[in-house]
Order: structure tokens, then C-alpha cells, then sequence
């Protein structure tokens, strides 16, 4: 097996041409050079130098082993810039996962500064139901991922990053949007578009339900907060969502809402990632920018009102 130590001193005894050159260049002394090229030819079995004056000339088969050493220590060089470049996040990959609402609406504001901060680390951005998000930190498919909490894990720190509001959408011109507010129950025998299993929404109206001795007459389930739009506008059916995936539908009269009384809902939304498990570089730089955006109390306030605030502070 290749001796490192050897190799090296070989290798600028090679290029120096001279003992005491490289001597200088490895930062030791003269005679622990000539030691280390001794012992590198007799575990080679080789003469790999020729001595004329002061000077030390390659053997055809030093030649040989030279361009090998050559490559070798190019290479550790690039090695040593990669770790730098990483270390100062000019080149990494953030694995990052969300609940798919939020990877629609919030995730393009959240990523727009740490994208002008570190624009050479690639992003994979993985998204799913809140469920699978927890499994992905699990399985160390992502590193970080936002959340709402639909289950409590204890190999998972949770950090709480904002509370958005669900809303019931309906279509336009629906009974109830006749009324000033509504009871629970008068979802009891509606036709309802749920959000999938493992989505923190569904937990969340799945408890709402069950708090109210209520069972759902359940349409359809789906991830994608987009067809359930679409399925509320066409009469299909009533729906919850957080209000900043329907906010334009519901300013433009394409979607109806009306309050639940005495009951404001919202949904806790984390940025969660393993314990005990060390970030790479561009996971612990995005977690500080997140942990950075905008006051606690704004965060506190949902992601519409940070972004508003954002956007008003760019004007």
C-alpha cells in the first residue's frame, strides 16, 4: 500500500528537482525529505532518481509513477477548494420538503432571498402531504421541510413558523352563503371535498368533525388544492383550505366563504427537521433565513400578511 507521506515528498522532489526545495515546500526538515524518499524506492523496489550535481533527474519508470503523483495531488487540490466552496455555500444542494400548499403559494416568497444569497446551491424541493414530509426527514430524503404538524414524532424537532387561517369555500350563490355565519352542523349532510389523509388540513377538520358529532359526507379526497377549486366552483361540493390558496378566487367571486360561528380555525404550521442530526451547510443557512423572516409577531399574523408586508416594504 501507497505510503501518502512518501508519495508527496516524491512527488515535489520531482518537480523541485532538489532535496532542499522540497524540503521548503512540505515545511520539514532536509534529512526527513531524503528519509521519505528512501523508504517510498525501497517499498517500491525501484530507483526512481538519477543524482547529477545538486540536482535529482527521474528514472523512465519515476517518469511513470510522476504523472500518476501529478494527477493525484491536482486533484487534492480541488478537493480543498470544493470544502471551501461548500463551507462558504458556493456550491451545495438544499433538500427541501413542503406540504404541497405551501410549496405552491408561500414557497417561491420563502426561497426568493436565499436564492439571492446563495445562488450556486441547487435546490431540490420535494412536496407532499404533511405526513410524508415527516417520513421524507426520516427516511433522509429532505433536511428540512414546512409543515403543518400531523403528528408528533420524537425524533423530530418542530420550531412553530406561522398560523394560517382554513376557510369553508363554496360555490357562489350557495345556500348557506345566504347566511351571515353558520353552525357546524349545517355541514352535516353537505357534499365535501377533503384534503388527503395525512395533510394537516385534514387533520385538523377531521377533529373539527368529530368534535361536533358530525360525519362527513365525503366526495373526494385530494392533495391538490387547485382541483378542489375547481370542484367548489362547479357546485360539486364545500371544501376547507387555507385562505391564501383561495384568496384570488375569493376576491374575484369565483369562490364564496362564510364563517363558522364562535370558531376561528387555524392551522400550525412548522418548519420541522431531525434531532440528533447534524445540517449541512445550505440546510442550516436556510433554516437561519427563515428564522429571520420578518418579526415573530408577523409571522404569528400567517404567511399572506408577511408577504404583504414584504411586498409593501420593496415599494
Amino acid at each position: 500500500m501507497i505510503n501518502l507521506n512518501q508519495l508527496r515528498a516524491f512527488y515535489q522532489v520531482a518537480r523541485c528537482q532538489n532535496v532542499s526545495a522540497a524540503a521548503r515546500h512540505l515545511f520539514v526538515s532536509q534529512p526527513a525529505v531524503t528519509a521519505q524518499l528512501k523508504l517510498f524506492e525501497d517499498s517500491c523496489g525501484l530507483k526512481l532518481f538519477k543524482k547529477r550535481g545538486r540536482n535529482l533527474f527521474l528514472t523512465d519508470e519515476g517518469k511513470i509513477l510522476y504523472e500518476y503523483a501529478r494527477k493525484m495531488f491536482e486533484y487534492e487540490k480541488k478537493l480543498e477548494a470544493a470544502v471551501e466552496q461548500i463551507k462558504e455555500l458556493k456550491q451545495g444542494i438544499l433538500r427541501l420538503g413542503s406540504a404541497r400548499t405551501y410549496a405552491r403559494y408561500f414557497m417561491p416568497f420563502l426561497l426568493t432571498g436565499f436564492r439571492e444569497a446563495y445562488p450556486h446551491i441547487k435546490i431540490l424541493l420535494d412536496e407532499g402531504s404533511s405526513l410524508e414530509m415527516i417520513r421524507s426527514l426520516i427516511d433522509l430524503k429532505n433536511e428540512v421541510v414546512i409543515i403543518a404538524r400531523a403528528e408528533d414524532n420524537p425524533n423530530i424537532t418542530f420550531i412553530p413558523f406561522s398560523r394560517e387561517e382554513l376557510v369553508l369555500i363554496l360555490p357562489p350563490g350557495h345556500r348557506l352563503t345566504n347566511k351571515g355565519s353558520i353552525n357546524f352542523a349545517d355541514l352535516d349532510e353537505e357534499p365535501i371535498i377533503m384534503k388527503d389523509p395525512g395533510s394537516g388540513t385534514r387533520k385538523l377538520v377531521d377533529e373539527l368533525f368529530a368534535k361536533y358529532a358530525c360525519t362527513p359526507n365525503v366526495l373526494m379526497e385530494t392533495g391538490d388544492a387547485e382541483i378542489i377549486k375547481l370542484l367548489v366552483q362547479h357546485g360539486e361540493g364545500v371544501s376547507f383550505l387555507v385562505k391564501e390558496a383561495a384568496a384570488i378566487e375569493l376576491r374575484e367571486g369565483k369562490l364564496a366563504t362564510v364563517p363558522i360561528k364562535k370558531h376561528s380555525i387555524f392551522l400550525d404550521v412548522s418548519i420541522a427537521h431531525l434531532k440528533n442530526q447534524p445540517l449541512s451547510p445550505p440546510a442550516q443557512a436556510f433554516l437561519k433565513s427563515l428564522k429571520n423572516l420578518g418579526t415573530k409577531k408577523m409571522r404569528f399574523q400567517g404567511m399572506g400578511a408577511l408577504m404583504a408586508k414584504m411586498l409593501a416594504e420593496e415599494k
